[in-house]
C-alpha cells in the first residue's frame, strides 16, 4: 500500500517536470530526498530519545550503560541511509545503480561506527561491575573491533571498484603470509589475551613478579599489544601478553585474597651453645614468661626456644591460625643450625607485612641469649683485631 503511495508520488512529480532538462529533474529529486533524509532523521531521533527516556526509568543499569544517548543518535543516522536504498532507484530510472556504491558505504560507516560505539559501552559497563571488571577483557574487545574495521573496510573497498567483498577476501588470502609478518606482534598478542582472559591467569591491579622483563609490581593496564606494570620504584615495565602466556611469572594477588601472607625466614644458630639446661635455668626461664605450656618435657635450649617461638606464633593476633603456622630445625649447615620460622600474617600490605615480620624477629633476636643460645654470624673485622690483642 505504502509503495503504490510512494509511486504515485514520484510519478506525480516527475509529470510535472515533462520538458525540463534532466540536470533540473535531477536537482528537484535531489532536493526532496534531502527533504524526506532529514525529516526521516528528526523522525528517528525523537524517537530515540523517547526510547532513553523509557531506558532511564527501567530499575536495571544494564540498559543505562548500553543505550546511550551516543548509540541512540548513531542509530538514528541508519534511517536516512536505509530511505536512501528504498527512493533512490524510484529517483533515478535511468541511472539506479550510480548511487549503490555511495548507499553501501554510507551504511557500513555507520554500522561500523555504532558497533564501535556498543561495543565501547559494553566495556565500560562490565568494567564498572565488580564481578567482571577484574578480568583481562580490554584484549579481547580490541580483537573484535579489529575485527569491525577489517571486515569494513573490505567493504568499502569492494563497494568502490564494484566488487563482491568475497573476492576481495580471497585477493586477500594471497597476502595472509604479509600479514602475518607485518602484523605478527599483534596477531599473538590476540591469541595471548584470550588466552589471559578465558584461564584467568591475570587481571588488573595484580601484584606480579617477572624476573625475565624485571616486573615486580602491580598490573595496571591489560591491551591487545601490551601489559603495563607499575613497579614498586614507581618505574613502568611493558611486557608482551604473549610472553605471559609462554613464559614463568608469579602472581601475588591469589595471596592478598586470601588474607595471608607469608613470613618465612630462618636464624642461624650456632651448634656449640646446644646444650640441655639445668633445673635452676628453666625456672628462671619460667618466672621470666619464657617456659610455655607446650614446653612440658623439654630440657634443652634449642628445644625450649621453639617451643617458645611456636606459642608466641599462636598467641599473636596478627598470625593466620588456620593458615601453615610451625618453627622447625632444618638441616646443620657449615654456618650453623637453621631454625626455621614459618606462618602467615593478615597484614598483607607491604609496610604493614615489614613490620609484623621485623617486630617478631627483632624479640627473636633479643630473647635468644636467654635460652644460653647463641647466632651464628661470621667473623668480623673487629673480631678478628680483637684476637691479636
Amino acid at each position: 500500500m505504502i509503495n503504490e503511495y510512494v509511486n504515485i508520488a514520484i510519478e506525480y512529480v516527475r509529470s510535472g517536470l515533462v520538458g525540463a532538462p534532466q540536470m533540473v529533474v535531477n536537482i528537484v529529486f535531489a532536493l526532496i530526498f534531502g527533504a524526506l533524509s532529514s525529516i526521516a532523521y528528526w523522525i528517528s531521533k525523537l524517537i530515540m530519545e523517547l526510547l532513553e527516556k523509557i531506558v532511564l526509568k527501567t530499575e536495571t543499569t544494564w540498559d543505562d550503560d548500553l543505550l546511550t544517548s551516543t548509540l541512540l543518535n548513531r542509530i538514528a543516522l541508519l534511517s536516512p541511509g536505509f530511505l536512501g536504498m528504498y527512493l533512490l532507484p524510484k529517483f533515478y530510472i535511468k541511472t539506479p545503480t550510480f548511487f549503490d556504491p555511495l548507499i553501501h558505504i554510507y551504511l557500513a560507516v555507520i554500522i561500523c561506527w555504532i558497533l564501535s560505539v556498543f561495543l565501547s559501552n559494553l566495556y565500560e559497563a562490565l568494567r564498572k561491575r565488580e564481578n567482571t571488571h577484574v578480568y583481562a577483557i580490554k584484549g579481547v574487545f580490541q580483537m573484535v573491533r579489529l575485527i569491525i574495521y577489517g571486515v569494513t573496510a573490505i567493504i568499502l573497498v569492494a563497494a568502490l571498484i564494484g566488487r563482491s567483498p568475497m573476492s576481495i577476501l580471497a585477493a586477500l588470502g594471497g597476502l595472509a603470509a604479509v600479514i602475518m609478518l607485518v602484523f605478527k606482534d599483534t596477531i599473538l598478542g590476540l591469541v595471548a589475551s584470550v588466552q589471559i582472559s578465558a584461564n584467568h591467569m591475570l587481571k588488573k591491579d595484580d601484584w606480579i613478579i617477572m624476573d625475565s622483563h624485571n616486573a615486580n609490581g602491580e598490573v595496571t593496564d591489560i591491551s591487545l599489544t601490551t601489559i603495563r606494570v607499575k613497579n614498586w620504584d614507581n618505574s613502568i615495565t611493558h611486557i608482551p601478553p604473549y610472553a605471559i602466556v609462554s613464559e614463568s611469572f608469579r602472581n601475588y594477588q591469589n595471596m592478598r585474597n586470601e588474607g595471608g601472607r607469608r613470613v618465612y625466614r630462618s636464624i642461624l644458630i650456632d651448634l656449640n651453645s646446644v646444650k640441655f639446661l639445668t633445673k635452676e635455668k628453666l625456672q628462671d626461664l619460667a618466672n621470666q614468661g619464657f617456659v610455655p605450656e607446650n614446653a612440658a618435657g623439654i630440657t634443652t635450649n634449642i628445644g625450649l626456644l621453639r617451643a617458645y617461638l611456636e606459642h608466641k606464633i599462636d598467641t599473636d593476633e596478627r598470625v593466620v591460625k588456620d593458615m601453615l603456622h610451625m618453627v622447625r630445625q632444618m638441616e646443620p649447615t657449615a654456618s650453623g643450625l637453621p631454625l626455621q620460622i614459618y606462618f602467615f600474617t593478615s597484614k598483607t600490605a607491604w609496610k604493614e607485612f615489614e613490620k609484623v615480620q621485623s617486630d617478631f624477629f627483632d624479640e627473636v633476636f633479643a630473647c635468644v641469649h636467654l635460652f644460653e643460645l647463641r647466632i651464628f654470624q661470621a667473623p668480623a673485622g673487629s673480631d678478628v683485631q680483637s684476637l691479636s690483642h
